[in-house]
C-alpha cells in the first residue's frame, strides 16, 4: 500500500530545511516529470498546448515549456499571468529559450492542465469554468499537474472540473484525488519524484492506498486439514431471503469449510452445501448479519464474542450501539446506512449530500469514536477504517452499482472472519477480492450479475 496526506506544504518544507532543496529544484523536478511522460508516449511531431496559472502550478507549466521547446510545437497560456515569484522567473526562463505565448485556447494533441494545484480552497470563477469547459471540449490527451483544476483540497468539484486522462501528482499522493467526486476526473495517477525518493519525501500519515498486492486470499496451503480446519460462517437470512443466500455461496466459494444459514422458518431450494438452522451451530467461528433482515433480530445472535459482518438494515436498528466497542466487528454500510448510523450513535444528523462531500472527515469522526471497529464506507472509491487509519480502495466499478453485490462483499469479509482473519485483513481482503473480481469480468459492463461476480472471485 502506498501513503496518502491531506497536504503536502509540510513535505515541501521538509524538503527545502532538512535537505536543502530549494522550490526552483522541487518545481525543475516536477516539470521533469511531465517531460518524461510525453516524451515516452508521444512523438515528436505532435502539438502541446500548456494552460498555466498566475501561481507555483502554473510555474510549473511554464517550466514544462521551456523543457518541451525544441522537442514538440509547443503553446504556453497564461490567462492570468505569471504573478508568483517563480512564476515570474520560469516565464523569464521560457522567454529567453523562445516559448510562444498563445493569446488564446488552440486545439493540440495534448493539453496539460497546470491552471491550480490540490491547495485550491475557492470555487472557480467565470473565466476559469469557461477555460476549462473549452479545454474538455478537445479532443485530444488531457494531462492533469498535481490534480485536475477544479478540485479543491477537501476532493469536491468547484463547480466544473478539467477532465484528466491522467494525473501525475508531485511528491505524493493526496487524499483529494481519492473522493467519490473526484475519480470520474483524474484518470491514471503517478507520482512525480521532486528530488529525493518517496520514502524520503513522504512521512508519517493515517491515509493509505490499497493495492492489488496487499489481497491476502486464504490460499490452503496445509495439506492434512478437514472442513473444520477452514471455519464455520452463520449467515442470518431474513425477510429478503436471497440477500441472505447471496451472501452464504460467497462465503462458500472463498474458502470457508461450513456455512449455515440461519432463518425462523424453513427454506427450500438452498444450495447442497449450504446448511440451515434456526439457531446458531455451536462451533460458529462467524456471523453475517443485516443482509435483507428487515426490522427484527435475536438478540441472542448479538450477545456474543464471535466476530461478526454487519450490513443493510440493521444499521437502523438502535441495538447496534450497545455492540460497537467490540473489536471483533466489521460494518460494512453504504452512504444512506452510515448516516442512520452516525444519527443512531449521536455523532452527526446530516444528509447523504454532506456526508458524500466529507467521506474522510465523517469516516475519521467515527472511527474515533469506535476505534475497535472496522467499517467499510460503500462508494466509488472504498472506504476502510480502524484506529483512526484509512485505506482507500479505488478499484471500485460501476460494474458493481447491482442489487445483491454487497451482499456477496458481506459474505466475501464473513467467510475470512470465519476463517480466522481479524477484522481488518478480513475488511481489506474482502472488499479487494470484491472489486477485482468485477475487473475480471469480461462482458459487457451493465451486465454483470452477483452470480457472475461470485464466479470470478474462483478466478482470482
Amino acid at each position: 500500500m502506498q501513503k496518502v496526506f491531506d497536504e503536502v506544504t509540510t513535505l515541501d518544507k521538509k524538503c527545502y530545511e532538512k535537505y536543502a532543496l530549494s522550490e526552483d529544484i522541487l518545481m525543475e523536478h516536477a516539470a521533469t516529470a511531465i517531460l518524461d511522460y510525453i516524451s515516452k508516449k508521444f512523438k515528436r511531431d505532435k502539438t502541446v498546448f500548456i494552460v498555466s496559472g498566475a501561481g507555483n502550478n502554473g510555474a510549473d507549466g511554464i517550466a514544462l515549456a521551456r523543457l518541451l521547446h525544441g522537442f514538440y510545437k509547443v503553446k504556453l497560456y497564461l490567462p492570468y499571468g505569471a504573478k508568483s515569484n517563480m512564476a515570474k522567473l520560469q516565464l523569464k526562463r521560457a522567454n529567453l529559450v523562445g516559448v510562444r505565448i498563445s493569446d488564446k485556447i488552440y486545439k493540440s494533441d495534448i493539453i496539460v492542465d497546470c491552471l491550480f494545484g490540490s491547495g485550491l480552497t475557492r470555487a472557480l470563477d467565470e473565466k476559469s469554468q469557461k477555460i476549462i469547459q473549452r479545454l474538455n471540449k478537445i479532443d485530444g490527451f488531457k494531462i492533469a499537474c498535481d490534480i485536475p483544476s477544479g478540485i479543491n483540497s477537501n476532493g469536491q468539484i468547484s463547480p466544473i472540473c478539467f477532465n484528466a486522462d491522467t494525473t501525475i501528482t508531485m511528491g505524493a499522493l493526496k487524499k483529494s484525488l481519492f473522493t467519490d467526486f473526484s475519480k470520474d476526473y483524474v484518470g491514471k495517477i503517478t507520482v512525480a519524484n521532486l528530488g529525493v525518493q518517496r520514502e524520503l519525501y513522504e512521512d508519517k500519515t493515517d491515509k493509505f492506498l490499497l493495492d492489488k498486492q496487499d489481497i491476502k486470499l486464504p490460499l490452503r496451503k496445509k495439506k492434512s486439514s478437514h472442513k473444520g480446519n477452514f471455519g464455520h460462517l452463520a449467515v442470518v437470512v431474513g425477510d429478503k431471503k436471497g440477500a441472505g443466500l447471496l451472501a452464504s455461496e460467497a462465503g462458500f466459494i472463498f474458502g470457508c469449510g461450513l456455512i449455515t444459514v440461519i432463518s425462523k422458518n424453513e427454506i427450500k431450494k438452498i444450495p447442497n452445501h449450504i446448511m440451515q438452522n434456526k439457531t446458531l451451530p455451536q462451533n460458529t467461528t462467524a456471523i453475517c448479519l443485516g443482509m435483507g433482515l428487515g426490522k427484527t433480530c435475536d438478540k441472542n445472535l448479538l450477545n456474543n464474542n464471535i466476530p461478526k459482518v454487519i450490513d443493510a438494515d440493521f444499521f437502523y436498528n438502535k441495538d447496534i450501539v450497545n455492540i460497537l466497542d467490540n473489536k471483533n466487528i466489521a460494518l460494512t454500510p453504504h452512504p444512506k446506512e452510515f448516516c442512520s448510523l452516525l444519527k443512531l450513535c449521536n455523532i452527526a444528523d446530516i444528509s447523504i449530500d454532506e456526508l458524500q462531500n466529507n467521506r474522510f472527515t465523517y469516516l475519521e469522526y467515527f472511527s474515533k469514536k469506535y476505534p475497535k471497529v472496522t467499517i467499510l464506507l460503500k462508494g466509488a472509491n472504498v472506504l476502510i477504517a480502524q484506529n483512526k487509519k484509512i485505506y482507500i480502495n479505488t478499484m471500485g466499478t460501476s460494474l458493481l452499482s447491482k442489487g445483491g453485490s454487497g451482499d456477496v462483499l458481506s459474505g466475501l469479509i464473513g467467510s475470512l472472519l470465519a476463517q480466522g482473519y481479524d477484522t481488518l485483513n478480513a475488511t481489506i481482503s474482502g472488499s479487494l477480492a470484491h472489486t477485482m473480481a468485477a475487473l475480471n469480468y469480461d462482458e459487457n459492463n451493465y451486465s454483470l450479475t452477483p452470480e457472475e461476480l461470485i464466479k470470478q472471485i474462483k478466478k482470482l
